[in-house]
């Protein structure tokens, strides 16, 4: 390889960038506001519910059942209803995600040691939302049964209330959130979206500029001068891994600053990892170039078969292990899946080499694999 070749295509390309203010944008200000937009927006936690009571008894224990769930940090109250006619435009509408329905002599069947039915009506709109708000209204009238049961023997029986709460839930469950015990969105989506933007940004840059030289024809330049295909590989892709370096730094700091999310592992196992992922992505931009001729079809394909794959097999939504087989098995073929585990050991888990080697080789072994497909698909010549 000759080094003043390789500089000469580094420096030419670099200028092509530095004097596109569309191509300066997308290197460094599309990643960053890609970061905050998604960061601040993309949240799985599941508080301040709209909710609304629909209260027929209008008694001391309803209310008292009412206010369980108004004064819960999950739900956000919007006030009584006075009709069930007002329920369905609140929910259609989006106003309300969650009514209760508390029916007529609420209070003197629960008086009576009968059993009393409430209504629960939710918006099924989102259904893992939906779940989750189940979830909470369950475990808020498993609370108030609880009481209401040791209200009625200890009216009956004697027996303090106090005495009587332990013997109603003889197990008691004490759960304990390892790496993220607030469990926080702002702790575990921010730092997959650096694995997210790396993987389709690169590539996506990439393909466009080498695809954009077929269209205005420098590309023969190229296919006419001494430069070997190494040597234009090396030379081309280079930037866009520097550039790609660069951006992994400033969105790193984001995600510390910004979000504070604590990092407790290796910070050289860690930017040494995203070096081979931001060299396989930019290398999938180079095989797209290789195909397309057009910049229409290099940004169709590049997005289509990077930011698909980040988004659903990378475990940035849904844990690989809860995927199916054959969506395990595909997710464990890209590269985001290695690098988002990586991401998540460093960040939250503070684990190192010992751990995370398997996902650094295969790191290593895509870039390795990827920039040898270029090499063998790139020809210094027209293709036909």
């Amino acid at each position: 390889m000759n080094a003043q070749r390789i500089f000469a295509i580094i420096h030419k390309e670099w200028r092509e960038i530095v004097r596109d203010p569309l191509s300066l944008t997308m290197a460094f200000v599309m990643p960053v506001a890609l970061v905050l937009l998604v960061g601040f927006g993309m949240t799985f936690d599941v508080q301040n519910v709209p909710l609304a009571v629909l209260d027929r008894d209008g008694s001391a224990l309803s209310r008292d059942y009412a206010h369980r769930f108004i004064d819960s940090r999950y739900f956000d109250f919007n006030g009584y209803l006075a009709d069930q006619r007002e329920i369905s435009p609140l929910l259609s509408a989006g106003k309300l995600r969650a009514v209760i329905i508390i029916p007529e002599q609420f209070e003197r069947t629960l008086r009576a040691a009968q059993p009393a039915t409430v209504q629960v009506l939710l918006d099924g709109a989102f259904p893992d939302r939906a779940r989750i708000v189940k979830g909470y209204i369950s475990a808020i009238t498993g609370a108030a049964s609880r009481d209401s049961i040791a209200e009625y023997l200890s009216r009956t029986q004697g027996v303090t209330t106090t005495e009587l709460r332990p013997l109603l839930q003889p197990i008691t469950l004490e759960t304990r959130y390892l790496y993220n015990q607030g469990l926080k969105s702002d702790w575990s989506v921010p730092p997959k979206l650096l694995m997210f933007i790396l993987f389709f940004a690169p590539a996506f840059m990439t393909s466009l500029r080498v695809v954009r030289e077929k269209e205005l024809g420098t590309i023969f330049n190229i296919y006419t001068s001494p430069v070997t295909r190494v040597e234009f590989l090396v030379g081309k892709l280079a930037p866009y891994v520097a550039i790609a370096m660069v951006n992994l730094l400033i969105l790193w700091g984001i995600v510390l600053e910004v979000f504070d999310v604590p990092f407790r592992g290796s910070v050289p196992l860690f930017f040494g990892s995203g070096l081979l992922y931001v060299i396989a992505t930019t290398c999938i931009g180079m095989l797209v170039s290789v195909f397309v001729r057009t910049q229409v079809a290099a940004m169709v394909i590049s997005l289509f078969i990077t930011f698909v794959p980040a988004l659903q097999y990378s475990g940035l939504e849904i844990p690989v292990a809860s995927m199916g087989t054959e969506a395990q098995v595909i997710a464990h073929l890209m590269p985001a899946m290695h690098f988002t585990r990586i991401i998540d050991g460093s960040f939250l888990k503070g684990v190192g080499l010992a751990v995370l080697w398997p996902d650094l080789a295969l790191l290593a072994f895509y870039a390795t694999a990827l920039f040898g497909g270029c090499f063998l698909l790139f020809h210094k010549r027209v293709r036909q």
